[in-house]
């Protein structure tokens, strides 16, 4: 039955990750462009972060190495993160003059 729990949490995780950084746009096509590239751009910095927090919680546990579903789930959890500001960021209207 854990198991079972593990990857349903794990698939809720991957959905929110999608649809915090969902873009719409005027179609479907506009829609799938504009979250492709929202991803591609906010994944590099989401890695990073994520690849030192796995290396803090490895460090601090010894060196035992962290199971790829918990860091993926971790990967989730910061693009969330990132894709929630950056929503915020956008549809707010902020721009520098």
């Amino acid at each position: 039955m854990q198991d079972i729990k593990e990857k349903i949490r794990f698939t809720v995780s991957a959905l929110l990750y999608f649809l915090f950084n969902l873009r719409i746009g005027s179609d479907l096509s506009t829609s799938l462009q504009a979250t492709g590239w929202q991803i591609l751009q906010t994944a590099p910095f989401v890695a990073g972060f994520t690849y030192l927090i796995v290396s803090v919680l490895q460090y601090m546990g010894d060196g035992s190495k962290l199971p790829w579903d918990r860091r993926l789930r971790l990967f989730f959890a910061i693009g969330i993160m990132a894709g929630l500001i950056l929503a915020i960021w956008e549809y707010g209207g902020v721009t520098f003059s």
